[in-house]
């Protein structure tokens, strides 16, 4: 078995609760900048406490690589919690989760990582399955919404990105939970500067609170589990299966949300899925 995959299957688990999370919270009106602000006044203290406590936090330069993935993590959930507004979650958390396309490509090309017959076959189908999906932009209107298109699209290239920055910061030497700590210290300046120069005031709407706290537990657990995956493991194997929580996330969108899952859509998760299993056992 891969080295990390239990990780990363744990990580996959909270990635999927992240993205229901950020559904429910687009859904009861709250704003994609106040809703990211909320959530990173408590994850930053969250995880640099955590980090503090356990001996875990040692800023050093390989902590810039943690610093860079926080501003293109603030992009990428800026991004797809707004293409949420409009978008359907059956379709655009699979878009947003196939971000692993990308990152594998990134670490065969530039890390050196194997590249083998089963992960050429899965990246393949991996495309075949994003261009089902794509068909089906706008499910909930049965229209295709190309504002929520384009803004899930730039989602998914700067999540990519992000975690091929994890794997960079790790393979020169930083511990896990310092890169997700210099990550949250970025990104939730940037969420604060963002909001006041959106609303001119720092304020989060009643309720926001809640959904704010569930995702960054979520994504506490993810992004934890997914560091110290990676220490152990290739990026090109476990970011994947990390990325896995879209099937779950579609499926749960379409009978919490009553979001529309037709014959193709089921056929582009069922291939993302297949793809995702063969990055596993590649």
């Amino acid at each position: 078995m891969t080295p990390g995959l239990g990780l990363a299957l744990g990580a996959m688990l909270c990635f999927g609760a992240s993205d229901l999370i950020y559904k429910r919270g687009a859904a009861a009106g709250i704003t994609a900048g106040a809703f990211l602000m909320a959530q990173a006044w408590i994850f930053c203290p969250g995880v640099t406490l955590y980090a503090w406590l356990t001996g875990t936090l040692d800023v050093h330069r390989s902590a810039i690589w943690g610093a860079l993935a926080g501003l293109f993590l603030f992009v990428a959930l800026l991004n797809f919690t707004r293409s949420l507004q409009s978008g359907a979650v059956s379709t655009n958390a699979p878009i947003f989760r196939l971000n692993f396309t990308l990152t594998a490509a990134l670490a065969i090309l530039l890390l050196g990582e194997t590249f083998t017959l089963t992960k050429a076959i899965a990246l393949l189908l991996a495309l075949v399955a994003v261009w089902l999906l794509l068909a089906e932009a706008g499910a909930e209107t049965g229209k295709s919404d190309w504002s929520s298109l384009g803004r899930v699209l730039i989602a998914t290239a700067a999540m990519a990105l992000t975690n091929f920055f994890y794997k960079v910061g790790l393979q020169h030497g930083a511990i896990p939970e310092t890169i997700v700590a210099a990550q949250a210290w970025v990104f939730c300046s940037l969420a604060m500067l963002f909001e006041v120069l959106r609303a001119r005031r720092l304020n989060v709407p009643r309720g926001g609170w809640r959904y704010a706290a569930m995702a960054a537990l979520a994504l506490f657990g993810a992004f934890v589990l997914l560091m110290h995956a990676l220490a152990i493991g290739p990026a090109s194997v476990l970011v994947p299966v990390a990325q896995m929580s879209f099937v779950i996330t579609a499926l749960f969108g379409a009978a919490m949300f009553h979001e529309k899952l037709d014959a193709r859509k089921c056929l582009g998760l069922a291939v993302a899925a297949v793809a995702l299993v063969l990055f596993a056992v590649s």
